[in-house]
């Protein structure tokens, strides 16, 4: 009666089955780094190790977080990472591009049933396509590129049941900030999150690695949802061969430690409240906050969907007079489609200042905040001093709510914007 993430452990460690406390070594299929985390941090001490990286065709590097480069720091870290990764011979290499929970399933390195690290803390996004992927620090990402194993102590699963269909202005975004409510910052307990029900199967992809990705803010280790026929065809579509998508379920009758049931018809679009995600209520509750900043921006907020969702409220509209509305697409290919369909030209029209295709702003880099910034921002925190400066107000939201507050100069309700 295995869950979902005990047969993909199982199968990494090289075992029948695996149950939670056990303490396991698996063998890691994916590696993935980016430049703020990776070589600059890895590099050392694999020299001092003199250890080379196990299996080159496993790591994948990403770009994003000192992006674009403004200063000879960020030169020199940028340098840095493409020497490293010419040296070692990695041909998974994708310079500024985009973020790297966006561009590593884009372009096909995350299939269901893989056992994945990353060097970053929202690393869980894998998850959304029933792999199970978590983030790791330096020290321990230099193990893995030693020796391609990591240790892992078997996790409990937490059930989140949505059942319902999601309402009109609301997005996976929104039921993340509820949890993070309802559970707290602590409510995975380094534990597999399994997301299910029939809410959760008529998310879009992206919509769902939202959902896997801000796991890490309910402290959990993995976000996971059952792969089917919508993470097929996503795949399929970034062409991941058919054979090689391999559907992996929990067992019906696999036990959860804790099963929450959640009414997705029922849900209201959410903001949290600086400074923390878990500051978050239904959006009457901060309705009339006057901002002068909207950020559509980050890896929980700018993909393809995120930026279709905000053309549908300023569509025809301009932004607020004293309102400055930031968009920074979070993958280089998701902009050129939204540029090819009309959605960067209706975000163009209303107002927008794009910035590059990086995490930006949300990792405290480039364009940040000042003091005097009151901002409603799509990223996945909104902790003191994340996006700048310590006196900045950060309250988070969905695109939808991020767009309808960029017309309105206030924290609005999105679904009186919306046809």
């Amino acid at each position: 009666m295995p869950t979902l993430a005990e047969k993909i452990i199982a199968r990494a460690a090289g075992l029948k089955t695996v149950k939670p406390g056990d303490i396991v070594t698996c063998q890691v299929d994916l590696a993935m780094i980016h430049d703020s985390g990776g070589p600059r941090r890895v590099k050392p001490i694999l020299d001092r190790l003199g250890a080379r990286v196990w299996n080159p065709d496993k790591v994948v590097v990403v770009t994003d977080h000192y992006v674009p480069t403004f200063d000879d720091e960020s030169r020199a870290i940028l340098a840095l990472t493409r020497d490293w990764v010419r040296e070692v011979g990695i041909r998974h290499f994708y310079d500024q591009l985009g973020i790297c929970h966006v561009v590593t399933p884009e372009r096909g390195h995350i299939r269901p049933g893989m056992f994945a690290v990353g060097g970053d803390s929202h690393s869980p996004t894998g998850g959304a396509f029933g792999a199970y992927m978590f983030g790791i620090g330096a020290t321990e990402m230099a193990g893995v590129l030693a020796t391609g194993e990591i240790w892992l102590r078997v996790p409990e699963t937490i059930a989140l049941h949505w059942r319902g269909v999601l309402g009109p202005g609301v997005l996976a975004k929104d039921i993340m900030l509820h949890l993070c409510a309802t559970l707290g910052m602590d409510g995975g307990r380094y534990q597999a999150i399994e997301y299910r029900g029939s809410a959760i199967a008529a998310l879009g992809m992206q919509d769902r690695m939202t959902l896997s990705n801000m796991a890490a803010e309910l402290g959990a280790q993995a976000g996971l949802i059952a792969p089917d026929p919508v993470t097929q065809s996503y795949l399929a579509s970034v062409g991941v061969p058919r054979d090689a998508i391999v559907p992996i379920l929990s067992d019906d009758d696999a036990p959860a430690a804790t099963v929450h049931e959640f009414d997705a018809s029922a849900l209201s679009p959410q903001v949290a409240a600086p400074h923390s995600p878990a500051n978050a209520a239904a959006v009457d509750h901060y309705r009339d906050v006057a901002i002068n900043t909207a950020y559509i921006g980050a890896c929980t907020g700018a993909k393809l969907a995120d930026l279709r969702a905000a053309a549908s409220v300023l569509r025809n509209r301009k932004t607020a007079p004293d309102v400055r509305l930031i968009v920074a697409p979070a993958s280089k290919r998701d902009e050129d489609i939204a540029r090819a369909d009309g959605t960067l030209g209706i975000l163009e029209a209303a107002g927008a200042n794009f910035l590059a295709n990086a995490c930006g702003a949300c990792a405290g880099y480039g364009a940040t905040f000042d003091d005097a910034t009151i901002c409603i921002s799509s990223a996945a925190r909104n902790f003191k001093g994340r996006m700048g400066a310590a006196g900045a107000r950060v309250y988070l939201g969905s695109p939808f709510t991020v767009a309808a507050s960029a017309v309105a100069g206030r924290i609005a309700d999105p679904r009186e914007f919306l046809p």
